[in-house]
């Protein structure tokens, strides 16, 4: 009896020290393959230069900008050119009951310029309100860049976490398999009962339900890695935290939320988007002055009856003065103030929400410190625990169930310590995020910036052209 539990206890030596061997050559093989292996940063840049959420709000930001050579199209003559052509037929009843026809072929072209000189200060108001929009849309597109990279460091994670529990839980079945044909035999030597054997093959397919979740999950996030990065996942260095980038405190991590985070600023754009709005609407109500000149020829041919033709020349100043439109301009301009009185509400809204987040993400990164050093300490509690009932498994003190219990305990916290180490990452990037810093400049990636003001100065004072500067 003490002789079958001491094969027991070397089974289970042999299998951890396997695993041990495995790991190494883990190591051995991620050395090979470093010059080549992907790492966090390198997958940040590919997210940014190639996401297609990122691309699309950038595309967004690019259609923002037009609005403002719309609104200074307001300061701009409109010229039109116009020509007609026509067929006429002609019937005269002269005296005498004469009857005289003719088909005249009459034709026109003519030019015509508009310039308005006065209109409130709607162009003015609504060139600012332009310009503000732009603002507004390169914050928000800031917002997206920080999510689109928090969701980069999440998949890169989530996958080097997934794949390093499958690899545990392939181990913890290799160790649960050989652990049940230890006891298969012992059954047939009578030194077990069905009951050890039964609760081993309960345990290895516990093994194998918990390595197929860990096989599905690693599918899952590999395809989301795929999604947001832009490529599957080869081989992926460890992950580190920035702790090095992070505010020293938690009030300077608000402080610093309230003053940067994109949101915060692209709320406040959209307050005096609403503000400069309600005098855009105001205008309505005001005197316009133009002034129109236009030029143009008339001709009307006939064989019979000759040629009667018309130049003209005219320059005219108009002034135009509402007196009373049925109360649209009035209605538009007091919701104009409403959207205004909105906008100030939401802008409270969004610092609240942002100091909230801020909170939240410094709490999550402190718990996350604490979480690793706790699940550190269980690790190596439960390696020595198992090590002891092998020990004594060995010395016929322990049982089969006994051993299964401490593996069992071991691989619960080993996924705690992966969870734990993933999450730890993951909460040092989502409070720099919080903080509104999340981006290529302050994580140093080895990518060009893109900057949607180029694209704002090449299309700011175009007065035509329909191709895009892309070429497009």
């Amino acid at each position: 009896m003490v002789e079958r539990a001491a094969r027991v206890g070397d089974v289970a030596r042999r299998v951890l020290l396997s695993g041990i061997g495995l790991g190494v050559l883990a190591c051995a093989l991620l050395t090979e393959t470093a010059a080549r292996a992907e790492s966090l940063p390198e997958a940040l840049v590919k997210a940014y230069q190639t996401n297609p959420q990122l691309n699309a709000e950038r595309a967004r930001q690019r259609a923002t900008d037009e609005n403002v050579p719309q609104a200074l199209a307001g300061y701009r003559p409109q010229i039109i050119a116009g020509l007609s052509v026509g067929l006429q037929a002609v019937r005269d009843q002269l005296p005498g009951n004469v009857i005289q026809t003719a088909t005249l072929k009459p034709w026109q072209i003519g030019v015509t310029v508009t310039q308005t000189l006065f209109n409130g200060f709607k162009t003015a108001n609504s060139v600012r309100v332009a310009e503000l929009q732009v603002q507004s849309g390169r914050e928000a597109l800031r917002n997206v860049g920080q999510g689109v990279l928090l969701d980069a460091v999440t998949a890169y994670t989530n996958v080097l976490a997934n794949q390093t529990l499958v690899e545990a839980q392939r181990a913890n079945v290799a160790f649960l398999k050989e652990t049940r044909a230890i006891t298969e035999r012992r059954l047939n030597a009578g030194d077990v009962t069905p009951t050890d054997t039964a609760q081993a093959e309960a345990r290895l397919n516990r093994g194998l339900a918990d390595l197929n979740a860990a096989e599905v999950n690693y599918a899952i996030s590999q395809a989301t890695y795929a999604q947001v990065v832009g490529n599957a996942p080869s081989q992926l260095r460890p992950a580190e935290t920035i702790d090095r980038l992070l505010p020293r405190s938690r009030e300077d991590a608000i402080a610093l939320s309230l003053r940067e985070h994109p949101a915060v600023t692209a709320a406040g754009f959209d307050v005096d988007v609403a503000s400069t709005s309600i005098r855009v609407a105001a205008s309505s109500l005001m005197p316009n002055v133009s002034v129109q000149g236009s030029v143009s020829r008339s001709r009307d041919t006939d064989t019979t009856l000759g040629s009667f033709g018309t130049d003209q020349a005219s320059v005219i100043g108009q002034v135009t003065q509402p007196i009373y439109d049925g109360g649209t301009a009035a209605s538009q301009t007091r919701q104009a103030k409403e959207v205004a009185a909105q906008s100030r509400l939401v802008l409270d809204q969004v610092r609240n929400q942002a100091k909230t987040a801020v909170v939240s993400a410094w709490v999550a990164n402190e718990g996350a410190k604490i979480a690793v050093s706790a699940s550190e300490s269980e690790m190596k509690a439960a390696e020595v625990a198992l090590a002891g009932v092998q020990k004594e498994a060995a010395g016929g003190q322990r049982t089969t169930v006994d051993v299964l219990n401490a593996q069992q305990d071991l691989i619960t916290a080993r996924a705690r310590l992966i969870g734990a180490q993933r999450d730890r990452v993951i909460a040092s990037y989502t409070l720099l995020s919080a903080t509104g810093r999340l981006d290529v400049k302050t994580l140093n990636l080895k990518t060009p910036d893109y900057l949607p003001e180029v694209h704002y100065h090449q299309v700011r004072d175009a007065w035509h052209g329909l191709r895009t500067p892309s070429g497009q």
